[in-house]
């Protein structure tokens, strides 16, 4: 097993799970290059914009199964299952490095995977064999918070466990809304989102951290695609895994509904193996 790059996924609507579009699709490749290139996972260790709390908590359940954290969609999505096994034995040494760095650390024995969570790894590894510990982050926390909890989780790759991070590089649910919730998923892209992710892009070329920790004042259009930044905040877990040092990998790009961007990035020295 080689040291494996983290990776962040755009999850975008619950409806990728029936309709894969070109982000599904290139998640089900992705899965099998880093199987090829890297050995399977031993363990996925995932921080989700919809699992949260108020300090860092492992859900250290056994036995995980998909939860339908939403509402208004085609009811086929509610018969679909994810029953992945959980990670209890990986939790103490996730905690243990959370607190190593000063971070406080829960475990529970609760489970479930959240929807950014299961309609990722539906496509990523599909047997749903590969045990999944979801660590619920801090949404009110900035995004260097955020990328020191990825930094604490860096020693897993070397480890063979994947440090996956799940949201959307843009999110503003209102613009998507707006035409009618199954309206318009191949309409083009609208300048403001463009404009986001080509910036979230460079900077990450060039590893400007600072001013991409501070992205609500710099990147146009930032509030505008982020309202809330909770979907943006895996980014920085993921990122922070990888390392300051080694320039990200902008695996995949594309947008639905003209303003969801389902941007996928891989970081670390092995980033652009991928």
């Amino acid at each position: 097993m080689s040291t494996l790059p983290s990776l962040f996924v755009s999850h975008g609507s619950p409806m990728i799970a029936l309709q894969p579009g070109a982000a599904g699709e290139f998640m089900q490749r992705l899965g099998r290059t880093i199987d090829a290139r890297f050995g399977r996972p031993a363990a996925i260790v995932v921080a989700s914009a919809h699992t949260t709390a108020r300090e860092p908590v492992l859900l250290a359940a056994p036995q995980h199964q998909a939860v339908y954290d939403f509402g208004g969609f085609d009811p086929q999505l509610y018969t679909l299952r994810y029953d992945a096994p959980g990670a209890p034995a990986l939790a103490p040494r996730v905690a243990g490095l959370l607190q190593a760095a000063g971070l406080p650390a829960h475990v529970v024995d609760e489970g479930g995977l959240d929807h950014g969570i299961w309609t990722a790894l539906r496509y990523l590894y599909p047997g749903a064999d590969i045990p999944v510990l979801p660590l619920a982050f801090v949404p009110t926390q900035p995004p260097a918070r955020q990328f020191a909890l990825g930094e604490a989780l860096a020693p897993l790759r070397d480890e063979g466990v994947l440090v996956l991070g799940t949201g959307s590089i843009t999110h503003n649910l209102r613009r998507v809304f707006g035409g009618g919730q199954r309206a318009g998923v191949e309409q083009p892209e609208i300048p403001e989102s463009a404009a986001f992710r080509d910036w979230m892009f460079g900077q990450s070329q060039v590893r400007d951290w600072e001013a991409l920790f501070d992205y609500r004042q710099r990147a146009p259009h930032a509030v505008d695609m982020h309202p809330t930044d909770e979907h943006l905040l895996p980014w920085f877990v993921a990122a922070g895994a990888g390392g300051r040092d080694s320039v990200p990998a902008r695996l995949h790009d594309s947008v639905t509904h003209g303003v969801l961007g389902m941007d996928i990035y891989a970081f670390g020295p092995q980033a652009h193996a991928l």
